[in-house]
Formats: structure tokens, C-alpha cells, sequence
């Protein structure tokens, strides 16, 4: 089977897979071959994520002190983990979006804080006490895979980041993560996505605490659906993803995602009109038992997709000492 990746490499983009803990698998991190020798991601924080990043760099030929410039394209910890340790390594330059500094720097605060927002959210849509607690446990101990480093270059979204032999505008895709960045190489029409567009399997636009002081609950899917609306305008014909294999058809892929998701509201549209619901008893009417590390993602998802029904008046929120359920609006 030819390699997937070989029209990236033959662009001087090489993908190395770096082993995680989670359920997603590898995460794709990428050595541009350039001026400076530049490296997109980096894993999460372990020595056999790490060792297995010296042995794919050397692999191309070059070591970890080669690295000159450090990219970051979002804040989860299987992508920024490693990134403190390599650039202390290599002394390479870090580059983040303007938004995603304040996680990268502050990584245990601000996770923190973000373990708090979701603890309060939870509670708010009818996860019970002792699920809430044991998910806040397992978030707690997957911290230590990821950890904080310090941003010498701040990116802003219609920025351009300049190589030798190439440009990569950069656009501010949030949806996935409230700082999804993707980078295009519009010359060669490859763009790294990281995971705001994967082939396998939907990126999950997980809801997290807003950092600029607005009250209320961020609608992750909403923002993820514009963002993907913006990626299928784009004249692109390779995606690299930050899992899995890469995409050849960009807008097949996302017109397939927003049928996806206008099935899933309809399907919980029919749910809520057979009695009020609390987003967890949607997830648990769409999946059954839901196992702890999963319960934060599906409450996303089922946010996610009442926001669509809020948004259309089809459904409203109705609290009940404390707990939120959805009811439809005829």
C-alpha cells in the first residue's frame, strides 16, 4: 500500500505518529523540511512520546536540536505536551495563537479553572455527584500529560508565517478547541488542520470555560459549524490532520459532517418530544451506559446539538431545582 502522507513528504512535510495514552490513538505531529526546520506539534508529555519523537526525527535525518521554530495549532494536551521539552531542548522559537497563550503559559491554572467550568456544567445538565467527581479525578491525573511552555511568537489569525521555501497563512478555526489554528500552504494547496478536520471519526467540539469574561455556556458546536463552513470555501486538495490519515476531498468530507450533525439534532429533536430530558439522559438515550472518561465528551455533543434546536426555536431550556432538561417548542 503506497504511503498516504508520500505527496506531503515529497513537499518536504513529514508525518511522524507519536504515541498517546487516549482513545484517539497518535497524534500526527509534522517536520517541515525548510528554513528554519520547523515542527507542528510535538505530543503529549511522556518518555515514550518523547523518545519516539527523537527516533522519528532521526529517521529524517536531523535531531532534536536541530529544531528551529516549534508551531503549536491548539491547546489540547496530546498536541502541547512535549512542546516545553523540546523547544528547552533544541531552543527553538514557539509560535501559538494570540488566543492560546494564556492556556500555554499557565497550563495548570488554567486547567484548572477549566476542570471548575466543567464541574459546574455537569452538575448544571444532570451528570450525577459520584460520575462528576470520578471524571474530575481521571481529568485531574491526565493533566500530567500535558505541561506549560513559554510563546516567543504570537500569531494572529490572517497572519503569514514565512519560511524560506514556503508561506502558511494562518486562520483561527475555533470549534474543537477554543484555539484551533490551521495553516495553509496555498502554493502547494496543503493545509495542516490538526483536528479541527479528521477523516475517521467527527472532531468533537468540546465545550470550554470562555476566557474573556462573557457569562454563559459557549456554543461549541455552532462556532465549529461556521469554522468548517469557512474550511469548505478554502482551495485545498491535501488536508493534514492531526489523527489519522490524511483528506483529499475537504468539502465531500464536510458536507458529510453537517449531515451528520443535522441527523443527530433531528434525532434528539424526537427524544425531547416525547418528554423533557436533561442532556445527560439524551446521552444516555442515544448510547446507553456512558463510561466515565466519555461523559464530558458526550455532554458536549448533546449540547451541542440542542444549541441547533435552540437556535432554530425548536426546543427550550426549562430549570428545575438546579438541573436543566430540554423541551420541544411546537
Amino acid at each position: 500500500m503506497s504511503d498516504p502522507f508520500a505527496r506531503a513528504a515529497a513537499a518536504g512535510i513529514h508525518r511522524l505518529a507519536i504515541p498517546t495514552p487516549f482513545a484517539v490513538g497518535r497524534v500526527n505531529v509534522y517536520l517541515i523540511e525548510d528554513d528554519p526546520l520547523t515542527l507542528f506539534d510535538a505530543g503529549p508529555n511522556s518518555g515514550t512520546s518523547f523518545d519516539e519523537l527523537q527516533r522519528g526525527l532521526e529517521s529524517l535525518g536531523h535531531a532534536l536540536e536541530d529544531i528551529e521554530l516549534l508551531v503549536l495549532t491548539h491547546q489540547h494536551i496530546d498536541h502541547l505536551g512535549l512542546v516545553g521539552l523540546v523547544a528547552s531542548r533544541s531552543g527553538a522559537e514557539v509560535a501559538a495563537l494570540d488566543a492560546a497563550v494564556p492556556f500555554v503559559e499557565r497550563f495548570t491554572e488554567e486547567a484548572q479553572a477549566d476542570d471548575d467550568f466543567a464541574r459546574d456544567l455537569m452538575l448544571r445538565h444532570g451528570i450525577p455527584e459520584d460520575v462528576v467527581s470520578a471524571l474530575q479525578a481521571v481529568s485531574s491525573a491526565f493533566r500530567a500529560w500535558g505541561a506549560r511552555a513559554d510563546v516567543t511568537r504570537v500569531l494572529h489569525h490572517g497572519d503569514r508565517l514565512q519560511l524560506r521555501d514556503r508561506a502558511l497563512d494562518v486562520f483561527h478555526r475555533p470549534g474543537h478547541s477554543p484555539t484551533d489554528t490551521v495553516f495553509l500552504d496555498a502554493e502547494r494547496r496543503i493545509l495542516i488542520a490538526a483536528d479541527h478536520l479528521l477523516a475517521q471519526i467527527s472532531s468533537n467540539p468540546l465545550i470550554t470555560r470562555p476566557r474573556d469574561g462573557s457569562i454563559g455556556r459557549p456554543r461549541a458546536l455552532m462556532t465549529y459549524l461556521d469554522s468548517l463552513r469557512a474550511t469548505h470555501e478554502m482551495e485545498v486538495e491535501l488536508v493534514l490532520p492531526g489523527h489519522g490519515d490524511p483528506i483529499t476531498d475537504h468539502r465531500a468530507l464536510i458536507d458529510e459532517r453537517f449531515r451528520m450533525h443535522r441527523r443527530r439534532a433531528e434525532k434528539l429533536h424526537g427524544l425531547i418530544e416525547e418528554r423533557p430530558r436533561s442532556a445527560y439522559e439524551l446521552a444516555q438515550a442515544l448510547w446507553g451506559n456512558i463510561a466515565v472518561t466519555q461523559a464530558y465528551l458526550t455532554l458536549s455533543e448533546v449540547l451541542g446539538h440542542t444549541d441547533i434546536l435552540l437556535d432554530e426555536g425548536r426546543a427550550r431550556e426549562v430549570e428545575d431545582s438546579g438541573v436543566v432538561r430540554f423541551d420541544a417548542v411546537a
